[in-house]
């Protein structure tokens, strides 16, 4: 029974890379990462009572995905597709209040359209409100 099996849920951002990804391709992994992180980004960055063990195991799993992610991200060439990537992780980290991580990641971002469409959906990020 799956209950019981005490081993560790494998995720996508778990699975190890058979080769180098072009840039397409590295955005488009770091964008199923984000989807598939955003319960465990949501559970970590909501105010409901879970039990230590469960807010820990799910704290784990987005710290994860958003390592896997940022290192991916890291790899593309392109300026445009590395700014959208980089618009991707910092939903998921906005998703999980990491707002520290999220800043971090807005000032990466290089095209003004990428950095005005992410400050209309999380103002938070603006250095000058901080």
């Amino acid at each position: 029974m799956w209950l019981f099996n005490k081993t560790r849920r494998k995720d996508i951002w778990d699975d190890p890379l058979e080769q180098p990804l072009g840039d397409i391709e590295a955005a488009h992994r770091i964008r199923e990462i984000c989807r598939d992180a955003a319960g465990c980004a949501e559970a970590v960055g909501s105010p409901a009572k879970r039990s230590p063990k469960n807010q820990q195991v799910e704290r784990d799993r987005y710290e994860r995905a958003a390592k896997a992610a940022m290192e991916t991200a890291m790899k593309i060439s392109d300026e445009l597709v590395r700014d959208s990537a980089v618009r991707e992780i910092i939903g998921l980290c906005m998703k999980a209040n990491n707002i520290k991580t999220g800043r971090a990641l807005f000032r990466a971002i290089h095209a003004g359209s990428i950095k005005a469409e992410v400050l209309i959906e999380h103002p938070s990020l603006d250095g000058e409100q901080a």
